[in-house]
C-alpha cells in the first residue's frame, strides 16, 4: 500500500468515526430521559403562587383539579380579599376538599373557571358543600397531604370522611375519574353546577343538562364573570349504570310554565336552571371503581361526545394515566439538564412544567370553536388556543416558545389574528378566554408576541397581515388612554389612572410593532413606530430622575412618592421599579439618567435598600416573599432588571444577583414560588435565568447573558439541531463568568444572538468565585 493511499483510508476512517461520535451524540441528546419524576405540580399551590395540582397534559383544555373551599368574591356586597387566594382553586394550608372540577387557570391573580364540580360520597345524601369548619355538614371531606399525590398528568388523595380513593387523569379535552368506594347501598356522585371559581350569586347565567341514558350525561354551563358570555358544553359517561338519579328542589321563580306536572327532583331526565346539583346513586362493593369520563367542548354537547369517544374510547385509567404521562415526558425533554443538585432539578422542570400549562387548546378534534363574535368558526391548518395572559407572557414565556414550542407559538398568533377578525374593536388580545375578551390589565402586548416572532423568523401565520392587525390596534382611540398618547405623547394621570404605567408599556410596544415592520420592509410603519416608541421620555422627569404622573397641562403631579405602589401613575409596582422599564433601548435610559455610573448606583441600591409595608400592604400581588431590597420580582415588570447591568460596564454585577433571585424566589415545596407564577412567566423567569440568557425586549434578536445555574443543558430543537449550555468550574459559589465561548470562539460583548442558537452548537461559560470586572 502506498503513502498516499493510506493517508487517504486513515483520512476516510477520521471522517467516519467523526460521523459515528457525531450520530452519536444526536442521539444521546435526543434520548428521553425519565424527566417526570422532577415535576412537582405542588410548588405554588400555598401562598400565592395560585397553581393547581391536578391532572393535565400540555396546553390541555381540560384541567381536572381538586377545590378546597367555597369562599364567595362578594362579602357584605363588597369584594372578600379572602378569594383572592383561590384564583387556582386550591390552597395547600385547606383541610378539607370540597370536590373536583375540570378547568383552572394556572397562576394568574385573578379567576374564573372551576366548571363541573364532581364529588363523589357516601351515607346519607348531602347536596350542599358544607363549611371548612364543619365539613360533615357537607359533602365536603377532610383529606391529607400524606394520602395525597401529585404528577403530571396524575392526582390522587384519599377523601377520609367517605372512605373513597380519588384519582384523576386527563386526555387534551376528556378528563377521567376513578374512584375506589368502600361496601355501601348509598354511594353517590354528586354533579355541582353552581359551584366556580370567584363565585357569586347569579354568575350562573343558566345551565342545562340532559340523561341520555343509564350511563351517559349531557349540557352545558353558561356563566357572567371574567368571561362575560361564556358557555361550556360537556359529556359525562359513567363505567357503570346509574342505580338512580336527580337534581335539588329547584329555586322557586314567577314563572314556572307547565314543568309542574313532573317531579323533577328524582329521575326526570332533562334538567335546566340557574343553579342545578345534581346526584346519582350506585351500589358498590368493597373496593370497586367507579370511573367516569367527562369531555368539554366549545361548541356542542355533540362535540363533546365526539372528543370523549376519540380520545378516551375505553375504561383503561392506566393507560390514559401512562399516555398522558408519556406526552408529558416528550415535552420535558426538548431541555435536557444536569444540575448540582436535585432540588434544582425538580424546581427547573416544574418551571417547565407549569411553562407549558397554557394557554389552551380551544377548539374540537373537527377544528371548531366559538368565536368572539360567539359564532362558531374552524380552524383551519392552525390549532386554536385561548387564555393570553399577555401582560405577564410576553415577556419570556412566549420568547420562550419561540425556542422549544415555535409551532405552537405560530399557531397562538394565528389564534390571536383569528381574534382580530372577530373583534367588533378590529383589536388583537389583551386578555382573553372562552371566546371573550376580559379587558385586564394594560398595553396591547399582543404585538409584542408577535413582532418577537416576526424577527425571529417564526412565522408560520401571514406576517403581513399579523403587522396590519399590530397597527390597528395601537390606533384604537377609546382604549385606555390611547387618544390621549396618540395626540400628546404620553397618557395623563388626571384623564386616565396608572398613566405612566401605560405610557411605557404602549412606548415599547410601539417598538416591537416598528421592529417587525423594519423585518418586512413597511418604512413607513418603521418611522411611525419607532418615533412612538420613545414616549418613555414625556413621563421622566429628570429633577428627581423616576418616570413620574403628567397631567393634561403638562406638568408633572404634585404629590409623588417614588415608593409607593398607589395613586402615584403606576399599576402593581412603583416608579422605583417602573423608572426601569425601557427595555426597548437600555443604553439611552441608562445615558438620560446619569450615565453607567450613576446608573450602576441606582440599580445596586434597588437590591440593597428595605421597602417598608406600609408601601405594598394593600397590594394584592405584591407581598414579601417576592421582594429582595425594593427589587419586586413576584411581580413582572421587574423581571428584565437585573440584566440591565450588561447595558453598563459592569455586566458582571449581574451575575451573583441572577443566582441569588434563583435561589431565593425559587424553592422545593409548595410555597416555593415568590409570586402568582401568572401563566408561566415566573417559570419562564427562571428556565432562561438557569441557562443564563434572558429575552430583555422581546422582539430583539438578541439574549442578554447571566450566570447559568446548570452544569450542563441540551436544548433539542424542532429543526432537528441541538445547542448545548456547557459550564466549566461550576459550584455554588462560582457564581461569576470569567469568560464565554460561544462554538470555540470567546465573546466579546454580553449577549447571544437568536441565530445562533437555532442554528446548533455549543456556548461555554467558565465560572469563577471572582468577578472578571473587564468586558467580555
Amino acid at each position: 500500500m502506498n503513502i498516499v493511499n493510506s493517508k487517504k483510508i486513515l483520512f476516510g476512517s477520521l471522517i467516519l468515526m467523526c460521523g459515528v461520535t457525531a450520530i452519536h451524540a444526536q442521539k444521546k441528546a435526543n434520548t428521553l430521559k425519565d424527566l417526570i419524576q422532577y415535576v412537582d405540580p405542588m410548588i405554588g399551590t400555598a401562598k400565592m403562587g395560585h397553581t393547581y395540582p391536578g391532572a393535565t397534559v400540555p396546553f390541555g383544555s381540560v384541567q381536572l383539579s381538586p377545590e378546597t373551599d367555597t369562599i364567595a368574591y362578594g362579602l357584605n356586597g363588597k369584594y372578600n380579599g379572602e378569594v383572592y387566594k383561590y384564583c387556582a382553586g386550591y390552597q395547600y394550608e385547606d383541610k378539607t376538599i370540597v370536590g373536583f372540577s375540570h378547568t383552572h387557570f394556572s397562576g394568574t391573580g385573578h379567576s374564573d373557571l372551576g366548571d363541573f364540580l364532581i364529588m363523589p360520597t357516601t351515607g346519607k345524601l348531602q347536596l350542599n358543600p358544607g363549611t371548612a369548619s364543619k365539613p360533615l355538614s357537607g359533602y365536603r371531606s377532610v383529606f391529607s397531604h400524606a394520602t395525597e399525590k401529585a404528577a403530571p398528568a396524575y392526582y390522587s388523595v384519599l377523601l377520609e370522611d367517605h372512605n373513597i380513593k380519588a384519582e384523576l387523569t386527563a386526555t387534551t379535552r376528556v378528563g377521567m375519574h376513578q374512584y375506589t368506594f368502600p361496601k355501601s347501598d348509598e354511594a353517590h356522585i354528586i354533579l355541582d353546577l353552581t359551584s366556580g371559581i370567584y363565585n357569586y350569586d347569579k354568575k350562573n347565567v343558566w345551565t342545562f343538562v340532559r340523561v341520555e341514558n343509564d350511563t351517559l350525561i349531557t349540557g352545558y354551563r353558561q356563566t357572567n364573570g371574567w368571561a362575560r358570555t361564556r358557555t361550556v358544553y360537556f359529556a359525562m359517561s359513567f363505567s357503570k349504570p346509574i342505580k338512580s338519579y336527580g337534581q335539588a328542589a329547584l329555586e322557586k321563580s314567577v314563572y314556572r310554565g307547565f314543568w309542574g306536572r313532573f317531579d323533577q327532583t328524582k329521575n326526570f331526565p332533562e334538567m335546566a336552571g340557574q343553579n342545578l346539583k345534581l346526584f346519582f346513586d350506585f351500589d358498590t362493593a368493597e373496593g370497586e371503581k367507579i370511573k367516569i369520563k367527562i369531555a368539554l367542548s366549545p361548541v356542542s354537547s355533540a362535540g363533546a361526545l365526539e372528543n370523549m369517544k376519540k380520545e378516551i374510547p375505553d375504561w383503561d385509567f392506566e393507560r390514559v394515566k401512562k399516555q398522558s404521562q408519556e406526552v408529558w415526558n416528550k415535552e420535558l425533554n426538548k431541555i435536557q439538564i444536569e444540575t448540582l443538585q436535585k432540588e434544582d432539578l425538580v424546581n427547573f422542570y416544574t418551571a417547565m412544567y407549569h411553562a407549558f400549562l397554557g394557554p389552551t387548546e380551544y377548539m374540537d378534534l373537527d377544528g371548531n370553536y366559538k368565536g368572539l363574535d360567539m359564532n362558531v368558526h374552524k380552524a383551519e391548518n392552525f390549532k386554536n388556543y385561548t387564555s393570553y395572559s399577555l401582560w405577564d407572557t410576553y415577556r419570556a414565556l412566549h420568547p420562550l416558545f419561540n425556542i422549544v414550542q415555535p409551532g405552537r407559538n405560530s399557531d397562538m398568533i394565528s389564534s390571536m389574528l383569528a381574534h382580530s377578525d372577530q373583534s367588533v374593536h378590529k383589536m388583537l388580545p389583551i386578555w382573553s378566554h372562552y371566546a371573550n375578551e376580559n379587558w385586564c390589565m394594560i398595553g396591547y402586548h399582543s404585538v409584542s408576541v408577535i413582532a418577537d416572532a416576526i424577527v425571529k423568523g417564526n412565522t408560520g401565520f401571514d406576517p403581513e397581515k399579523a403587522l396590519q392587525a399590530c397597527v390597528n390596534t395601537a390606533k384604537v382611540p377609546y382604549y385606555d388612554g390611547l387618544e390621549y398618547y396618540m395626540k400628546m405623547g404620553y397618557v395623563p394621570e388626571d384623564k386616565n389612572g396608572a398613566s405612566v404605567s401605560k405610557t411605557l408599556e404602549y412606548a415599547y410596544d410601539d417598538w416591537a410593532i416598528a421592529q417587525a415592520a423594519k423585518k418586512l420592509g413597511k418604512t413607513e410603519i418603521y418611522k411611525e413606530f419607532i418615533e412612538r416608541a420613545k414616549n418613555y421620555k414625556n413621563v421622566y422627569d429628570a429633577k428627581t430622575g423616576f418616570m413620574r404622573p403628567k397631567l393634561n397641562d403638562g406638568t408633572f403631579k404634585k404629590e409623588f412618592d417614588p415608593l409607593d405602589t398607589h395613586g402615584q401613575g403606576f399599576i402593581e409596582g412603583n416608579s422605583w421599579n417602573y423608572s426601569l422599564y425601557v427595555p426597548q433601548d437600555p443604553a439611552e435610559m441608562i445615558k438620560m439618567m446619569g450615565g453607567n455610573d450613576k446608573f450602576n448606583v441606582r440599580l445596586d441600591s434597588l437590591f440593597n435598600m428595605h421597602l417598608p409595608d406600609k408601601y405594598f400592604e394593600n397590594t394584592e400581588d405584591i407581598t414579601r416573599d417576592g421582594i429582595i431590597g425594593n427589587y419586586v420580582h413576584g411581580n413582572e415588570p421587574s423581571h428584565h432588571v437585573v440584566y440591565l447591568y450588561n447595558w453598563t460596564n459592569s455586566p458582571w454585577k449581574a451575575q451573583d444577583k441572577i443566582r441569588m433571585i434563583l435561589k431565593k424566589m425559587y424553592r422545593n415545596g409548595a410555597d416555593g414560588l415568590g409570586g402568582n407564577d401568572d401563566f408561566g412567566q415566573m417559570s419562564a423567569w427562571y428556565i432562561f435565568s438557569s441557562l443564563a440568557f434572558y429575552p430583555v425586549a422581546p422582539g430583539s434578536d438578541e439574549y442578554a447573558l447571566g450566570s447559568p445555574l446548570v452544569k450542563n443543558a441540551v436544548f433539542n430543537l424542532e429543526n432537528g439541531k441541538n445547542f448545548e449550555v456547557e459550564t466549566v468550574n461550576q459550584s455554588d459559589k462560582n457564581v461569576f463568568v470569567s469568560k464565554v465561548l460561544l462554538n470555540g470562539k470567546q465573546l466579546d460583548r454580553p449577549f447571544l444572538k437568536h441565530s445562533d442558537l437555532l442554528n446548533g452548537g455549543k456556548i461555554t461559560f467558565y465560572m469563577s468565585a471572582k468577578p472578571n470586572k473587564k468586558n467580555y
